[in-house]
């Protein structure tokens, strides 16, 4: 059975074969707990790098620029997580996700949309909150020890209980990758399910539904293999609507083409074994219009076919976001260049 991509990822009964192989040497106990993990195809690394470049090449008409950057805007989750971050830096950054343009219907002829969400530390969430409510644009927060996820695990619980009950509606949260790249596999994925509990519980006390995002920290993965296996275990590990992410945005490499193309492809082997979806959530490193568009094709040519004659439902804000927050004036200087063609002085769009 293939998986993913041809090339890219290479068979299932191969890796079974090799982690087979590896099981011979394990105590009893680890042999157990393996039985029970996901089992992630080993990645063809060139293939992918391969595959995730030709995606920069595609042209784009006029029109359907138009759309993918108005489509971008709605995905974005604006952010800052910063230490000199203030109630009124937050306050300005929710007036920007609100109305990102102030002037597009005098300058471009329409109104642009809101963006996806503000993601801001839990002490900012009851500011957001109270800026953004009712106004359809979702309070994210960070939680769990945001960024390097090694605290004790009761205060991580609490701090993703405590953002809740501070008006969040969605929880980024970061996997331990200490344990991860120990190999302690299930106590990455128990950890995960206990987040998902308190998100469920805790939003379902506040009165409404609290998605998570979990962040694989993928610059400190080291390989393709190991973004795939944090994928799948991720992947296992949450609900229907929830995401995987790329990055906190404090580690280099942050996203990149060809590790939101393993991750796509987990999420697609998702789709196709049990009908559910899972988002993907891009964060670091994309600053550009440019690169957004190349994203966009990514998604399209890889999560497209599977509801043949329908728009993907990845191509939305409910199953894709990108971290960023300099890509947003980017995006707003390449519409007003599609429509007047020429691009607006840099100082005409205000940093939240």
């Amino acid at each position: 059975m293939k998986t993913g991509f041809a090339g890219i990822c290479r068979p299932r009964w191969l890796a079974r074969k090799n982690e087979a192989a590896f099981a011979l040497s394990c105590p009893r106990p680890t042999i157990a707990l393996m039985s029970a993990l996901p089992v992630s195809p080993t990645i063809d690394t060139v293939a992918a790098e391969q595959r995730a470049r030709s995606f920069t090449t595609r042209s784009i008409k006029n029109e359907s620029k138009a759309a993918a950057l108005r489509l971008a805007i709605a995905m974005t989750d604006l952010t800052t997580l910063e230490g000199k971050d203030s109630p009124e830096k937050v306050r300005s950054l929710c007036r920007k996700a609100v109305r990102p343009f102030p002037a597009d219907e005098s300058v471009l002829g329409e109104r642009l949309p809101s963006v996806a969400a503000v993601c801001v530390y839990p002490s900012m969430a009851p500011v957001a909150a109270e800026m953004l409510h009712g106004t359809g644009v979702r309070v994210a927060s960070v939680a769990t020890g945001f960024p390097s996820g090694q605290y004790p695990l009761d205060v991580r619980i609490r701090d993703v209980r405590h953002a809740i009950e501070a008006g969040t509606d969605e929880i980024d949260m970061v996997i331990n990758r200490g344990a991860f790249l120990s190999g302690r596999y299930r106590e990455v994925c128990e950890e995960i399910r206990e987040v998902v509990h308190v998100c469920t519980s805790a939003g379902a006390d506040a009165g409404r539904a609290v998605h998570l995002k979990v962040i694989l920290e993928t610059g400190e993965l080291e390989t393709l293999d190991n973004v795939r296996r944090a994928s799948d275990l991720a992947i296992a590990s949450i609900r229907d609507g929830d995401f995987i992410k790329t990055s906190t945005g404090k580690v280099q490499p942050a996203a990149t083409m060809p590790v939101c193309l393993v991750m796509l492809e987990a999420i697609r082997d998702e789709f196709l074994r049990s009908g559910r979806r899972i988002g993907l959530k891009p964060a670091g490193g994309i600053r550009t219009a440019k690169q957004a568009w190349h994203y966009l094709c990514m998604v399209h040519e890889t999560m497209g076919p599977l509801d043949p004659g329908r728009p993907s439902p990845w191509l939305d804000p409910n199953l894709f976001r990108f971290g960023a927050s300099s890509l947003l004036n980017d995006l707003l200087r390449s519409f007003v260049k599609l429509r007047r063609g020429a691009y607006p002085a840099d100082d005409e769009f205000a940093d939240a």
